[in-house]
């Protein structure tokens, strides 16, 4: 009797030897889970600092978005002629039109009611111009008022009819010089067809002693939508280039790097076409391999907020548009294979995070 019970707790001290082993087996594994899976996050949150490695660009940044740009078709052009001589006594431009075309200036122009009637839809501006009554009451003095068929580029000039023309000190709430491009007989038109281009013209005067050049212009389509026109900063020579910079922009123009068809050579690599315009800055200087390894414009240094493309990128390898994936990290593999010992539910935890992402 005493023998069967010394072997019983014998039995039960050995037994709970083996309970006792589990249950830390049991604990040192979920340390070890809880370890694996805190180093899985550092690992996506800091893999320079502990491994030593380093991180590319598009994998550690969000990718810069990509700005929609619809194209439509500008059937006018204005540009200033010798701005440096112009003045109220003699303004010279020159306007070049594919379709018939009414030209309207006016002096003096009110800075809000300018705006405020751009706005309108387009019905109401061109009966406005078809009653002659464009900015009625909001302007000082009213120029010429051209009708013109198609042509191409054609000097012409404009004086104020009185030099009595009254725009205070600065900052002034008259605008010198407005001057409308208004197509003829749009009611046919397509919605998003341009119907009339409005520039906005400063001219150097002894109190405003600025160049004198093309403040904005201003587009607006049959569906009366506005847009304002800016400027992309392209190499000389380029046909989207304007004349009449200022030398600012001029500085900021690029040198020209041509391939042997003719198209503009991007100026990091000078082997692919020039194909992003990048924003804020409108400096249109690269290429898309390129892009994918800058945040910065290599020419000004501005952080890079978005871009829109300017020309197809056919030119692009297959390769160099699809994103290699990320191969599996060795944490990740020894937490799965971990869990799977443990028989826990395994969490998808690199999807969940690239969802988030997303």
């Amino acid at each position: 009797m005493l023998v069967a019970m010394t072997a019983m707790l014998v039995s039960v001290a050995e037994l709970s030897n083996i309970l006792s082993v589990l249950a830390v087996l049991i604990c040192f594994c979920g340390m070890v889970l809880f370890i694996m899976r805190n180093m899985t996050v550092f690992w996506l949150q800091g893999e320079e600092l502990m491994f030593g490695g380093s991180v590319h660009p598009s994998a550690a940044q969000p990718r810069i978005p990509q700005m929609k740009m619809m194209k439509v078709h500008i059937p006018f052009t204005f540009k200033l002629q010798e701005t440096s001589k112009s003045s109220y006594s003699e303004v010279q431009y020159t306007v070049s039109s594919q379709v018939a075309y009414t030209l309207q200036a006016f002096w003096g122009v009110s800075i809000r009611e300018l705006h405020l009637f751009l706005w309108r839809p387009w019905n109401a501006i061109n009966a406005a111009a078809q009653h002659d009554i464009l900015l009625s009451g909001h302007y000082q003095q009213k120029g010429p008022c051209i009708r013109e068929s198609s042509h191409g580029e054609k000097l012409m000039k404009m004086s104020l009819p009185d030099p009595a023309l009254d725009l205070g000190t600065p900052p002034r709430l008259c605008y010198p010089l407005v001057i409308f491009l208004i197509r003829d007989n749009p009611a046919t038109l397509h919605p998003d067809e341009t119907v009339a281009l409005i520039n906005v013209v400063h001219i150097k005067d002894a109190v405003c002693t600025l160049p004198t050049s093309i403040l904005a212009q201003y587009l607006k389509q049959a569906n009366g939508q506005l847009s304002c026109l800016k400027q992309l900063y392209l190499a000389t020579g380029n046909p989207l280039t304007y004349e009449d910079e200022s030398p600012k922009d001029r500085a900021l123009l690029l040198d020209s790097v041509w391939n042997h068809s003719g198209e503009q050579l991007c100026v990091v690599c000078q082997y692919f076409p020039l194909s992003r315009a990048l924003l804020p800055c409108r400096h249109t200087c690269i290429c898309a391999s390129c892009f994918s390894k800058l945040d910065t414009c290599p020419m000004c240094r501005s952080p890079i907020k978005s871009y829109f493309c300017i020309r197809t990128e056919e030119y692009l390898p297959e390769s160099t548009n699809s994103t290699p994936s990320k191969p599996e990290p060795i944490t990740q593999w020894l937490q799965d294979r971990l869990t799977d010992f443990l028989g826990f539910h395994r969490l998808d935890f690199y999807k969940d995070v690239n969802l988030v992402k997303e």
